[in-house]
């Protein structure tokens, strides 16, 4: 039986980096459904522009990478939403280069971006999650499924598969505090991800338009077609999904 009232209060909801692409439709999605959300990123302009005309959204500038970053973002989330219901680790660096040119400077930042801190921040906001039932959701991708290979994004690749890993783990360990955990892993979406690795405007375009014959929609993504996703999974109609990684990504994972 579906919690009425649970389905109806507002919510309090954290997404880490809440400033741009996929994260800021995110946030904006929950927002619209007049849940409190906490958006967390390093730029203190782009966490104002997600929130710009969302009175509910609030922000935090924050490295998550920082030892005291867990302690900090839930209990901001605490104070200006007053509970945690979802939390979407959303985060995420991508610094591609081949296995020769990679140092260990940039090996460690990858790994301490894309999983030391969904791992910190998920395991501070335990108490919070349980006490409401809530939902973690995880932003996996669609390029390391299954066997396939990714060549210049091994490290990329290798932290979204162990998150995939974390996804079912934690979810068979948390179920007896009520909480479920699933994975949302996009395709190709135009985020402008691209631009801010170092591609100019017209690369990151022939890019995107490189991939549409590669996906059978014959498309890529939008950020809000995944933001629709993270939040449905996070509504008490699915209840019953734990564990798994959806892919959204036009087909692409499976031609």
């Amino acid at each position: 039986m579906i919690d009425s009232k649970k389905s109806t209060s507002p919510r309090g909801v954290i997404v880490t980096g809440g400033g741009t692409g996929i994260g800021r439709a995110t946030a904006r999605a929950f927002a619209e459904h007049h849940d409190r959300v906490l958006v967390v990123g390093r730029s203190e302009d782009t966490l104002a522009e997600t929130a710009r005309g969302y009175p509910n959204i609030h922000t935090l500038s924050v490295d998550i990478t920082d030892p005291d970053a867990a302690e900090s973002i839930v209990s901001t989330a605490l104070n200006t939403c007053e509970r945690i219901d979802v939390l979407v680790n959303n985060a995420s660096i991508a610094v591609p280069a081949p296995l020769e040119k990679i140092d260990a400077a940039t090996a460690r930042e990858q790994f301490e971006v894309n999983l030391c801190a969904p791992i910190l921040l998920t395991r501070r906001a335990l108490d919070a999650l349980a006490e409401t039932r809530g939902t973690v959701v995880n932003l996996s991708s669609a390029g390391s499924l299954g066997r396939r290979a990714w060549p210049y994004f091994s490290l990329y690749g290798a932290g979204k598969v162990a998150i995939d890993f974390l996804t079912r783990t934690w979810a068979v360990e948390l179920a007896p505090r009520g909480i479920r955990v699933v994975a949302v892993a996009p395709g190709v979406i135009d985020t402008g991800m691209g631009l801010r690795m170092g591609s100019t405007p017209a690369e990151y375009a022939e890019f995107l338009e490189g991939m549409k014959p590669r996906t059978p929609l014959g498309r890529v993504g939008r950020p809000e077609e995944i933001a629709w996703w993270v939040r449905q999974l996070a509504e008490p109609e699915a209840g019953f999904a734990t564990g798994t990684i959806f892919a959204v990504d036009g087909g692409a994972s499976i031609v």
